[in-house]
Order: C-alpha cells, then sequence, then structure tokens
C-alpha cells in the first residue's frame, strides 16, 4: 500500500521535440462528481480543495490541522492515492498504520478502510486522487469518527 518515494518509476516514451500528438476522439464526459459537490469545504479536522474533476476521477489537496483526524472510513464506489506534499501524516489502510513524510505514496483500494490523522503540531496536506464511477461526498461510510458524524454522508 505504502510507496517509498525513491523508488524508481519507469518512464513513458519520449517523443520528438519536434513531434505533435493528435487526438481525434475528444469529447466532453460527464463528471462522476456531482454537480452540487462543494469545490472548498472546511472539516472538523481541517479543509479540503476540489482542483481538478473529470468522468472518473476527481484530484484533492486535503489539509489536516495539527491534531486533526479524518474518520476511520471505507468507499463502495472508488479508490483513492494519496501523495504526502507538507507535514508528517499517519496513514492507516486495513490494519496497517505508517508515519509518511512528504513525496510518499499511499493506495487505498475501493472498499479499504482507512484514516488520514495528524499526530503532529503542524499541519499536514496531501493530494488526492479519488478513481471511480461516482466519486460523491455521499459515498463516505464512516466506521469510527471522533467528531460523532453520521455513519454516512447525507449529502453529494
Amino acid at each position: 500500500m505504502f510507496a517509498d518515494p525513491q523508488a524508481s518509476v519507469s518512464e513513458a516514451p519520449k517523443q520528438s521535440e519536434n513531434s505533435m500528438s493528435i487526438h481525434t476522439n475528444i469529447s466532453s464526459a460527464v463528471s462522476a462528481v456531482p454537480d452540487n459537490a462543494p469545490l472548498y469545504e472546511e472539516r472538523p479536522w481541517g479543509a479540503f480543495w476540489s482542483l481538478d474533476r473529470g468522468a472518473t476521477h476527481q484530484v484533492k489537496r486535503i489539509r489536516v490541522s495539527p491534531n486533526g483526524r479524518l474518520s476511520l472510513q471505507y468507499h463502495h464506489h472508488r479508490a483513492e492515492r494519496w501523495v504526502v506534499i507538507e507535514g508528517t501524516a499517519t496513514i492507516t489502510v486495513n490494519e496497517e498504520v505508517a508515519t509518511v513524510q512528504p513525496g510518499s505514496v499511499v493506495m487505498i483500494p475501493k472498499g479499504a478502510v482507512h484514516r488520514l490523522e495528524n499526530l503532529t503540531n503542524a499541519p499536514v496536506e496531501i493530494i488526492e486522487v479519488q478513481m471511480g464511477n461516482y466519486l460523491g461526498e455521499d459515498d463516505i461510510v464512516r466506521v469510527d469518527d471522533v467528531y460523532d458524524r453520521p455513519a454516512r454522508e447525507m449529502r453529494a
């Protein structure tokens, strides 16, 4: 689940600087994110910004305040990839808990129980890439929540 930022990554084939790529099958796709989903929202643990949305993805920037903790949760319709960009995050995926530094990537499969925590006195920020056929906030199923929110989000 946890990827080392120092690990080697295979690169896509390089095109010549003089070449041009032409895509002829461009169509506007319906977003997997509901139309009324927030672009920015404050939560008890911090805030999130929706940076990009598409037919099968959403990209968010998530800031967790010092000592903040997202609910222990899972999703029916999406997998997530988290890249820590600031601070030291504590991340749970199923039974595994890790302290994660900037540059590290965490993969969260659809249905995996997971949580993001900030056990430090400085903010933690991640970039979250959601992939799935439905990406509404109501696909959050909370297993445990220190803020006593309902087990299911009731809106998009």
